[in-house]
């Protein structure tokens, strides 16, 4: 775990804001003491879920997106550590693990350009160079009987998170993803739009529901090719939300069924939610507060196995609305899985 770098005490305190009276989910939450033999720590633990971060935006990068998810998760830890501890917080219920770092590939990201192929070809071997650690990660985390809440960089990481928790329970899984995009896309080299794709040619995907599909940016031929695999069912953003022919919590229950009969991961991809800066940041999409009820919905269920939200991208006037948006959603799902 030489990428693995340990949230510590030093910096819990130093994000720490104290204010008499109060008791800060940064307070109580744990941390790990050293970094050495994660599983057997974690498994010794009592905790339930545990957080990390993903600061990376090679995967965004290789498939012809918009920078900036890297900084996701600094963006985050700074609201997370001082919302307040109380018991719909639960944060002696978690530990804050770390991140893991991709300094070294975001440095020869920097120097590749998008509009070359040989560069791009470059940036989708680095992205399976992080599929690597992702997937080691997480299949830790899950052996150790854990739940990981993955933050931060781009849905190519949904690859390894899929991969990680399939090996760990030795057995395939099922993903629900809310999304304007399907990353259904075809194997042509590790990116952000094809990580369910390899997931599931690999044999690590069973089922797999894409829901809110944005219309205007799914080609015919990935609609052929959805609706011809029957282990995926979809609905479309439009079809929801404005033509109203379907109802958005009768469309969560289907979501639900779906992929409720086996251990699940939920992927919460922020392209989906309107006006939140993102890789692909849209002006007409879900809600937040839409979002954080089907969070609700789908962590409320027993089979479900991890948390991964992706794709924000901070910049410096928007870095505290991201970091409260993904609190929220972290404090949503802790809350509904522990009822």
């Amino acid at each position: 775990m030489d990428k693995l770098i340990l949230f510590n005490n030093q910096q819990k305190a130093e994000l720490l804001n104290k204010r008499s009276g109060e008791s800060k989910f940064g307070e109580h939450v744990q941390i790990l003491p050293h970094i050495s033999n994660i599983y057997e720590q974690l498994k010794d633990l009592d905790v339930r879920y545990i957080i990390f971060g993903i600061p990376e935006d090679v995967g965004v990068f290789a498939n012809y997106g918009k920078p900036g998810a890297s900084k996701a998760w600094e963006a985050t830890l700074k609201t997370l550590i001082n919302i307040q501890s109380n018991p719909y917080t639960n944060p002696k219920k978690a530990l804050i693990l770390g991140h893991l770092d991709f300094s070294e590939e975001l440095e020869e990201l920097a120097r590749l350009n998008p509009n070359k192929s040989k560069h791009i070809k470059i940036a989708r071997s680095l992205v399976q160079t992080i599929d690597a650690y992702v997937t080691n990660l997480v299949y830790q985390i899950v052996l150790a009987g854990k739940t990981p809440i993955i933050i931060g960089g781009g849905h190519n990481n949904a690859y390894g998170n899929i991969k990680g928790t399939s090996l760990a329970l030795n057995n395939k899984l099922n993903v629900v993803n809310f999304d304007a995009h399907s990353d259904f896309r075809p194997e042509e080299g590790r990116h952000s739009g094809n990580g369910f794709s390899y997931a599931y040619a690999e044999g690590f995907l069973e089922k797999y529901f894409v829901f809110g599909l944005h219309e205007n940016y799914t080609s015919e031929n990935l609609f052929k090719s959805l609706n011809k695999f029957k282990f995926i069912k979809f609905n479309t953003f439009e079809a929801i939300e404005v033509r109203k022919e379907q109802s958005f919590k009768t469309e969560v229950q289907r979501a639900l069924n779906h992929v409720k009969d086996k251990p699940f991961g939920i992927e919460i991809d922020c392209d989906a939610i309107q006006d939140i800066p993102s890789s692909a940041m849209t002006p007409s999409g879900f809600s937040v507060n839409k979002t954080r009820q089907f969070l609700n919905t789908f962590g409320q269920h027993e089979n479900v196995c991890y948390l991964h939200i992706c794709e924000a991208a901070p910049t410096k006037k928007t870095v505290t609305q991201i970091g409260k948006l993904i609190s929220y959603l972290i404090t949503d799902f802790i809350r509904a899985n522990s009822c």
